[in-house]
């Protein structure tokens, strides 16, 4: 995935937001509507307490979207499984280092198999904790809310850590993307693209529940 359009935002819509009563017809009025990509939660119950989408709908997704589609593994040791998301088309893999003893490891693996790295951070998780991987992620999920649920509201104690991590990714071998997941609503996307954050999750605190997608997509991608 890059960021392409004229504002240089990447706008990555929620899909376990989204109806899956009429899934075909979201997936392709949000790819009309101008989404850049399609953010696809898997959830184990154990990581988080919550149950998130299953194998079948990410494998219909990622075979059936035409943007490329991302996978954030909130699962407890994500690298048994990175393979199979892959395998089933995710562009972009996240793993949480809370949740990897070996994350490193992992990391490296994504590439190996031809996808994007991404690694994802919990909001009570340190930038210290994932320094030193930076250098093998190509994409960087800050998380704003508690993982697990939509709807919640944003953490300002995560803002230093925001700022960091965009400082952090011109700096020495890192060339990596942050990506805000949580309470992305309007006004979060433009506090935070005043940090120097370009890419966004979106959800029902800005896009799903909002109306028309492309109207809503056009708007915030003028913030």
């Amino acid at each position: 995935m890059s960021a392409t359009k004229a504002t240089n935002k990447l706008l990555l819509p929620s899909m376990m937001c989204a109806d899956f009563g009429c899934l075909r017809d979201e997936v392709a009025a949000l790819e009309a509507a101008g989404a850049d990509g399609l953010h696809l939660d898997l959830m184990d119950g154990a990581f988080v307490p919550n149950y998130g989408m299953g194998l079948q709908d990410i494998a219909w997704i990622c075979g059936n979207a035409t943007v490329p589609c991302d996978v954030h593994m909130m699962v407890e040791r994500p690298g048994r499984y990175v393979h199979k998301f892959v395998e089933l088309g995710a562009r972009v893999v996240y793993v949480h280092p809370e949740a990897d003893p070996h994350v490193a490891r992992t990391l490296a693996t994504i590439r190996e198999l031809g996808a994007k790295a991404g690694v994802a951070l919990n909001p009570g998780t340190s930038f210290a904790t994932v320094e030193p991987v930076l250098p093998l992620c190509d994409y960087v999920l800050a998380m704003t809310v508690n993982p697990g649920f939509a709807g919640q509201r944003w953490l300002d104690f995560v803002n230093p850590k925001l700022e960091r991590l965009v400082e952090a990714s011109h700096e020495g071998d890192n060339a990596y993307e942050v990506v805000v997941d949580g309470n992305c609503s309007p006004e979060r996307i433009a506090q935070a693209s005043a940090m120097g954050v370009r890419s966004f999750v979106l959800g029902t605190a800005s896009l799903f529940g909002h109306g028309d997608y492309a109207q809503s997509m056009a708007k915030l991608r003028a913030l």
